[in-house]
């Protein structure tokens, strides 16, 4: 990444010197005006992961958007060329106190500031000049250095030996992390062979996955499934109230619907209901949430399915109030389809961690092409995974979280999409 600054009396001046002598693919990182005219701060091959990487974080320890990055990368260049500035200074002052000092011993010495060769005539001992010496070759290999960083756009602590992270990086992408994530997990563990890193980043991944030592079915409690519409709440009620009725019978289980806003939109439950033998209520104008919950407190287990609304639906903040206010201990867990796009999995937590979940359920994991993905969204939002599911079969499609079984999964996943891309290649 290149970065540098032009100075111009006008916005329009300044920009014909990016155009003129960066071209059209030059990244603006931040603009400003300065005494005498404006300020511009550009980028070529800007990298905004490997930005994220260089500059602090805000303040508020949040992740600082991408205009932000941008600012704060700008800020850094500045800060590297006036440290560059003085540096030069510093030897400047120091050519002219050793000039002084070598006419009056009756002989000169030339010290370049350029990059070409050092024509450097030996000090002579006697005049005290070796403690300058020293100092001029200490300030010389720092302006050196604050030059390449500066032409880099590139801080000591981001420099890396590049190869065997890169691979790594790449691998563990193939696998379905962010390129963030993945970009991180390399810089750690890519210093040796390429297979061992690859095995200890897997290794932190799975370690860095929480799950719950005991299954939910055999916890109890009062359970709330929220998600978006089409991420399998309601099947996987299904599957997790099966496994209850077959451990502990169909008398210590219900099952409650506050989806109020769809028509016929609690069918679907009703028939896992009459199936499995177990009561089904609905919360509506006439019942509220906690007025069925205070007649099902004889129960073990009693599951909640929600309606997947999204946040401009007139039902959203309604429904998410319901179970945060409600009397009983309600534990909302989050339904996440494995294959939702990334960006999908992070609105989705962002607009129901307001809910506070628990946990999360894992779906479709036999839907997606690799498992990376939804991975990654655990590790990063700290939600244990309670179940994942990967299939239509009731009760068998539904399984325990095991963070190390649930990595190896997804390898052999990675394993799969290659061997059909190699047959598809012939």
């Amino acid at each position: 990444m290149k970065v540098r600054r032009f100075f111009a009396p006008t916005m329009a001046e300044a920009l014909k010197m990016v155009s003129a002598e960066m071209g059209d693919d030059a990244v603006i990182l931040s603009n400003q005006r300065v005494e005498g005219g404006v300020e511009i701060v550009t980028a070529l091959n800007y990298d905004e992961n490997l930005a994220r990487e260089q500059v602090s974080t805000d303040p508020s320890g949040e992740a600082p958007s991408s205009g932000r990055v941008a600012e704060m990368q700008a800020e850094h260049h500045r800060r590297l060329e006036a440290e560059l500035d003085r540096s030069r200074e510093r030897i400047r002052e120091i050519r002219e106190r050793r000039a002084v000092a070598g006419s009056r011993a009756g002989h000169h010495l030339d010290v370049p500031l350029d990059d070409g060769a050092e024509h450097e005539t030996e000090p002579d001992p006697q005049s005290g000049s070796d403690v300058t010496q020293s100092a001029l070759d200490e300030m010389r290999a720092e302006i050196h250095s604050l030059r390449d960083m500066v032409r880099q756009g590139a801080t000591p602590a981001s420099r890396t030996d590049g190869a065997s992270e890169q691979r790594l990086a790449e691998r563990l992408q193939e696998y379905g992390l962010s390129p963030e994530l993945a970009t991180e997990l390399g810089r750690r563990h890519g210093g040796g062979r390429l297979d061992a890193g690859w095995k200890e980043a897997l290794r932190e991944l799975a370690r860095s996955v929480e799950a719950p030592a005991r299954e939910a079915v055999d916890t109890g409690g009062i359970l709330a499934l929220v998600g978006p519409t089409g991420s399998g709440k309601t099947t996987t009620i299904g599957k997790m109230a099966a496994r209850h009725v077959l451990r502990y019978g169909a008398d210590s289980i219900a099952l409650v619907t506050t989806d109020r806003y769809r028509v016929a939109a609690h069918e679907h439950l009703f028939v896992f209901g009459r199936i499995l033998n177990v009561p089904v209520r609905v919360v509506d104008e006439t019942h509220t949430l906690d007025q069925i919950l205070d007649e099902l407190s004889d129960r073990r287990l009693v599951l909640i399915d929600t309606a997947g609304l999204a946040p401009s639906d007139r039902g959203y903040q309604e429904q998410l109030e319901e179970l945060a206010n409600s009397r009983h201990p309600v534990q909302p867990h989050l339904v996440v389809a494995a294959t939702s796009q990334p960006r999908i999995m992070k609105s989705t937590w962002h607009c129901y961690k307001m809910a506070r979940p628990a946990g999360c359920v894992l779906t479709k994991l036999d839907e997606a092409l690799t498992l990376g993905e939804v991975l990654g969204f655990a590790m990063e939002t700290r939600l244990p995974v309670v179940y994942y599911t990967d299939g239509q079969k009731i009760p068998e499609d539904i399984h325990h979280a095991q963070p190390g079984p649930l990595v190896k999964l997804g390898v052999e996943r990675l394993r799969e999409v290659r061997n059909a891309e190699s047959v598809a290649a012939g």
